[in-house]
């Protein structure tokens, strides 16, 4: 078999392939098989016809046809494997010649993963805000957590911003009640503004028992769109009352006695989260730095099928859900098709080339990895998909994802190795060391979520802190490292499949 790789451009080749016949006996072996089971010919038991009278019974040209398509995906993949071509995507082939007894050429045009050519890689720098509690942000926690303890008290007295109101609501298109679009006894607090337009200036001034009507754009259902007339019927009207700001407040809400105990673990969580803050910051910091200084060509077809393919996955739930494109528009608060197009292009040629800048970094690297990275990496995924490790490595298998999840950690371990060897400056000039960002546990954050997430439930609630064990740097370096690399594993994972 021969061979030749020509460069089409920095993210396309052209091979070219040429097949001896005698190499082609595994194909021609497996078409008359299979035809052997599917003709019928008289005197002949099923899978015992001889292959020339196979040739004469379906014609010679169809076995030939056949036995292409059987070859050419076997022949495609040796040359890919032996020649360590990474192809992103499906290759166009071209049958250039087929002499029946002698040989099969063909062409195979495909998109394959760029040649990174990296910058010195030993002086990494970043900066990032200072860590800075002030009595607004411990007022805004208190206050949460004086809201969780508020008792809901009902009053004689028209609806105001604030209050807690249990409404009916009947939406109707001319004479037709909407069955999606009413409700009883649903509790709204007024002036939130996060069911339908219209109704907080609609409830506002009504008593129980009272009632008007107003018109709003449906948003979601059949009929989203169109404007309707809803009808909402006040049932009752509560107001908040919230605990007074004192030491006994402070021992109900937490373990502490007195309100300056807690406003002190408060700030203490507050700094604690900020400086998980700064290992974030610091991780994106990195990865802009990264798409900054290093030039990654993209293939175009790779993105405009990724566009294609989300938009469609968009359209069809956008249909399960009753919507169409300019009522997710309109709710998003994206201008136009156009612009979430280009914002999707952003976030994929920046998630694709991000990809492409660790793995070049991670094969001069050397970079590997080994059970206790996959173990470590499965247990994290698992947590974050609410599911057991057992569970969640069967599912990689069952969907044939290892291999890609295989490199999303090696991928994850390069960024964290980068991380480790980052200069980390505050915006004061001082030194941020990475031993500091040490989360409570070593599992990585949840997915889609910042590091001001990981202590939220303890600055709000004023829990106690449970000792965390001992972690070296890297295993810290990797946590802060986790999300940045599943923020473009995510968006990518599907783009680069070959």
């Amino acid at each position: 078999m021969k061979s030749t790789i020509e460069e089409l451009g920095p993210t396309r080749v052209r091979m070219a392939i040429e097949v001896p016949w005698g190499d082609l006996d595994h194909a021609f072996g497996e078409v008359y098989k299979e035809l052997g089971k599917q003709v019928r010919v008289p005197g002949f038991r099923p899978g015992k016809v001889p292959n020339r009278v196979l040739d004469q019974r379906v014609g010679r040209p169809l076995v030939l046809e056949q036995v292409v398509q059987h070859a050419i995906p076997e022949v495609y993949s040796e040359v890919v494997r032996e020649n360590q071509v990474r192809v992103l995507g499906q290759p166009d082939i071209e049958v250039t010649r087929l002499d029946d007894n002698d040989t099969l050429a063909f062409t195979a045009e495909v998109d394959v993963a760029p040649k990174v050519e990296l910058p010195t890689l030993d002086e990494l720098a970043v900066t990032v805000d200072d860590v800075e509690v002030t009595d607004e942000e411990i007022d805004q926690q208190i206050s949460v957590m004086r809201e969780r303890f508020g008792m809901l008290t009902g009053v004689d007295r028209a609806a105001q911003d604030g209050d807690f109101v249990s409404i009916d609501l009947e939406a109707k298109l001319g004479d037709e009640v909407l069955e999606d679009g009413s409700t009883t006894g649903m509790s709204y607090e007024v002036g939130s503004g996060n069911l339908m337009e219209g109704l907080d200036d609609a409830v506002r001034g009504l008593s129980a028992d009272e009632s008007t009507t107003f018109r709003t754009a449906l948003l979601q259902g059949p009929n989203a769109g169109e404007t309707a007339d809803v009808t909402v019927t006040v049932r009752s009207v509560k107001t908040k009352e919230l605990p007074e700001l004192d030491d006994e407040f402070a021992s109900t809400a937490s373990e502490f006695d007195t309100l300056e105990e807690l406003r002190e673990d408060v700030r203490t969580r507050l700094a604690r989260t900020k400086v998980l803050q700064q290992g974030a910051q610091a991780r994106d910091k990195l990865v802009e730095h990264l798409l900054e200084t290093v030039e990654v060509p993209i293939p175009e077809n790779l993105v405009e099928r990724e566009i294609e393919f989300r938009n469609q996955a968009m359209q069809n739930e956008l249909q399960q859900a009753g919507m169409d494109w300019d009522s997710f528009l309109q709710m998003t608060g994206v201008e136009s098709q156009e612009a979430y197009d280009a914002d999707q292009r952003k976030n994929i040629e920046e998630a694709v080339r991000t990809q492409f800048i660790l793995d070049a970094v991670a094969d001069a690297r050397e970079v590997t990895v080994d059970n206790e990275d996959l173990s470590a990496q499965i247990m994290a995924q698992a947590q974050r998909n609410r599911m057991s490790p057992e569970q969640y490595a069967q599912q990689l298998q069952q969907g044939g994802n290892i291999a890609e999840f295989v490199a999303d950690v090696r991928r994850t371990k390069t960024l964290a190795q980068l991380l480790e060897q980052t200069t980390i400056t505050d915006a004061s000039g001082n030194v941020v060391d990475l031993e500091a960002l040490r989360p409570r546990t070593v599992q990585a954050p949840s997915a889609g979520t910042d590091a001001e997430d990981a202590d939220a439930e303890d600055a709000d609630t004023g829990a106690e802190d449970a000792d965390a064990e001992e972690a070296p740097d890297a295993e810290v370096a990797t946590a802060v490292a986790v999300e940045a690399t599943e923020g473009a594993t995510e968006d990518a994972e599907d783009v680069t499949k070959g």
